[in-house]
This record gives C-alpha cells, structure tokens and sequence, in this order.
C-alpha cells in the first residue's frame, strides 16, 4: 500500500489479522480515487448514491458544522453534549490522526476495523453505479472524501442515531456533506485558507462556507470580521435563519485556567452557565465550547437553558486529541494541529498561556501548498529554535523549501533541518535537553505542528495511538 495521506489503516490494537487485512485493501481501495485535496466542486455524485441508497442522511436530525479553524474541536463538543441527553450520536470529522476509521463515530466511538469494512462493502455496489453513470458523462469516479462521506451517512442510518454532527470537508456549498440540511449550521471563525477552491478573499470563502445555512434552520456564527460576516448575514437572510451570533447573543463571559485546562463561564440568549471545566488549552477552545453549547440548546432545548449537570458532565469529558496535546514528558513535547496563520495564533497564546515553558523548540511540517511564511512569521516570538523536517504526506513541502523560508523568518543560527520528522524530533529534544542540563531554561519544551499529518506522525512515533 502506498504512503498514507491521512495517518494509517491501522484499526484497534489487537485487531484480527484477516479483519486488519481486510480493512487495509478496503482503504487501499479508497486511497486510489481523488485525494481530498483534489476538488471536483459538486455533490451530484454523492446525492446519487445516496438517492441509490435510500437517501439515508434523512433519517436523523444534523448538526452542520465549518469554518476555517476549530471544526473538530466544536463537532467533539456538540457531540459530546447531545450524548449526554441520552441521544444516540454519529459523527463525520475530518481528517484523522491515526486510522482512517476515527473519522466516522457513533456514541463517540470509531467505527471497528470490522464495522468499517462492513460498511463500505455494503454501499460499494452503490457507489460502483454513480462511479460508471458519472464515467460515462465524462465525469471522475466518487473521490476519497464522497465515498467516505456516503459510508458515513449509511452507518448512520444503520446504527441508527439520532443526531448526525457532520463536520464540512471543505467550503460548505459544494461539499459533499452539503446533501444533509442541517436543523443547526454552525459557522467557526474565517480566515485565509484553500484559497485555490474557496476565493482569494475573505468575502469569497465566508461566501462558500455559508452555504451550509438551510431555510429556516438555526445559525450559529462565531465571532467573523466584517469581511466574512457580511455574506453569512446575507445568507441567513436570504433563507429566513434564526442567527444567534456571538458578541451579539453569546459570549464567553469569563476563563480561568485550571489544571488540565479551563474553567469557563458561558453566555448564551438562554442564560449564563458558570463554572463549566473544559480539559482543553486556550481561548479559541473557549469560543468553541460557545458555539457547541449554543448550537446544542437551539437542537435539544428550542433554545432553552440546557441542565447545568448535563453541560458539566459533557464538557469535562471532551476529548479532540493533537491539539495542544502533552504526548511526552522529560522533555516536554506538545503537538498541535495548527496549519495557516490564524491556527498559529492560536497556539501561541495558548502555549504561553497554559504552559510554563521557558524555551520552546519547534518541529515543523507543513503542506506545500500552505502560507509557510505567514504561519512561520506568527510563531517565531515565541519560539527559540526550529526544526523543519517533512510528514508523511506526498504533498509535503521538501524540507530545504521550508528552511529557506524560515531562515528569513528566523534567522540562520535558529534554523536547523531534518529530513525525517523522527531525525527533527531528535535533534529538538536533544536541544531541549541540552539547555536544561545547563540551567539554561529550566522549563525548556518541544512543539510538534504544522499539519494535522506532521501531528498524525509524530504521536505514532511517540506512541500515543
């Protein structure tokens, strides 16, 4: 099997040779159609096969989630507090860290390697007919995301759920996930990225994303610049929406740092809640738990004040791995999935926030294709020397590339390459090492980041799968 762009095959530990075996030719299977990067902008296909199918996105109510950043980390919230209501979830994010099959969940748990073949071996009858129809009109077959998008919406229907929290592959108005009309759209913040498929301006890719807002459903839209709010207010508009906006009907009123994360008191047009512990890092992990906890009242409550127990006990047990994730102690090494400039604000503010590190090293990785500089440019203040090195993916950047560009960014004597991303985290423990051994900077750390892959590898190397 070719190099994985998305992490492994690999299923749960201790998995059935046969099932393994199975689960790796039914990727491998997957893999050989249109990467994810590779956009054919309609959702014809896919709405065929699932018209095939019995049109099973139907058969539950569906919480749409986009935005540039953020998106997982606000579906695990959502999902997390509509399971606490005694609800049976599914869940489609993307991409994954470790194996293919974390991208579709029900009750918060991956499908089974099992499961996953199941699934796909019962719709590819279904998908084989749209591929053909679309072959013979001169179109591509189904793409890796359409056909992981169809497997999701059937083993949906199959468990059955009773809510579906669908995270948007890319944009929103030609995504494939776009056939569900979402009772509740949630909008995470805008920002530059795919600028290739979604616009060259922010107004253009708030246009995009905007599209997932159906008539009169309920849109949840995080705080946007006036650039981006302008088309998702024309958009709610247009198909008569119940906004609720943050710094207008929602706010994160107040944030303490805790150990192991934060406490938070929320504001919502249904009250505030106080008091609320979240065990992830930084501000825009705040602003999501806004949005989850708004988008959940207008879904479960009609926009009623949800039980204060239910909301605590949800949020305490979120889990979104690689994002700003502690992977390995002595010395510190932290991963973060942050891939374009806004991402990296994040990460630094909650770097610096939460954790006491004198001396950060960073090992980078990141897509060819992405805003290097920009996204090197927000981290270098904090960080007091770089690693570049590449991931596993076909599409990342060649490590000479990168450290040209950091070298302006950085400097040459803070710049240092590697290869192979365990070479890079070598060399960056062996420099954080080095500085505590001499007194240097007690509390010197490693930061792994730049792509959800560059994070993907680097917790297998260290073991956290």
């Amino acid at each position: 099997m070719r190099k994985n762009r998305r992490g492994t095959s690999r299923g749960a530990e201790n998995t059935d040779p046969a099932i393994q075996e199975a689960l790796n030719s039914v990727y491998k299977e997957i893999l050989s159609r249109a990467p994810e990067h590779d956009i054919d902008p309609t959702m014809a296909r896919v709405e065929r096969v699932l018209e095939l199918l019995g049109d099973p996105h139907r058969a539950y109510r569906t919480v749409h989630i986009t935005g540039t950043n953020g998106k997982s980390s606000t579906a695990g919230m959502v999902e997390r507090l509509v399971r606490e209501h005694g609800l049976r979830t599914g869940r489609f994010t993307s991409p994954h860290l470790t194996s293919v099959t974390e991208r579709i969940a029900i009750d918060g748990e991956p499908l089974t390697p099992e499961r996953f073949v199941e699934v796909f071996e019962d719709v590819a009858p279904y998908i084989g007919v749209a591929d053909r129809e679309s072959q013979e009109q001169g179109g591509p077959r189904l793409s890796f995301f359409e056909v992981l998008t169809v497997m999701a919406f059937a083993a949906f229907a199959d468990a059955p759920v009773d809510v579906a929290i669908v995270e948007v592959g890319m944009g929103g108005t030609w995504d494939s996930t776009n056939v569900v009309d979402g009772e509740v759209a949630v909008i995470t913040p805008v920002a530059m990225d795919h600028e290739r498929w979604l616009g060259s301006t922010i107004e253009e890719i708030a246009t995009e994303k905007s599209g997932i807002i159906k008539k009169d459903a309920v849109a949840v839209v995080a705080e946007q610049s006036d650039a981006a709010l302008e088309p998702i207010l024309a958009r709610a508009q247009s198909v008569n929406a119940h906004l609720i906006r943050e710094g207008v009907d929602l706010e994160v009123v107040d944030r303490r740092i805790a150990v192991g994360g934060q406490l938070l008191d929320l504001r919502t047009p249904a009250g505030v809640y106080t008091e609320i512990f979240l065990p992830l890092h930084g501000a825009h992990q705040a602003h999501n738990a806004l949005l989850a906890l708004a988008a959940t009242e207008a879904l479960i409550s009609g926009g009623r004040a949800l039980g204060a127990e239910i909301v605590e006990a949800g949020f305490a047990d979120v889990k979104v791995p690689g994002r700003l994730e502690l992977v390995r102690s002595s010395p510190t090494v932290l991963v973060d999935v942050a891939h374009n400039p806004a991402g990296a604000e994040a990460l630094v503010d909650a770097l610096g926030e939460s954790f006491n590190l004198e001396r950060v090293v960073a090992v980078v990785a990141v897509m060819a294709d992405k805003d290097s500089e920009g996204f090197l440019s927000v981290l270098e203040p904090s960080i007091a020397e770089i690693v570049v090195t590449r991931n596993s993916s076909e599409r990342s950047a060649d490590p000479e590339d990168l450290a040209e560009v950091a070298r302006e960014v950085f400097g040459e004597e803070r710049v240092h390459v590697a290869d192979r991303l365990d070479e890079a985290l070598q060399v960056a423990a062996d420099l954080a090492e080095a500085d505590e051994t001499a007194g240097a900077a007690a509390g010197t750390g490693v930061l792994v980041t730049g792509s959800v892959v560059t994070v993907a590898d680097a917790r297998i190397l260290v073991g956290r799968v």
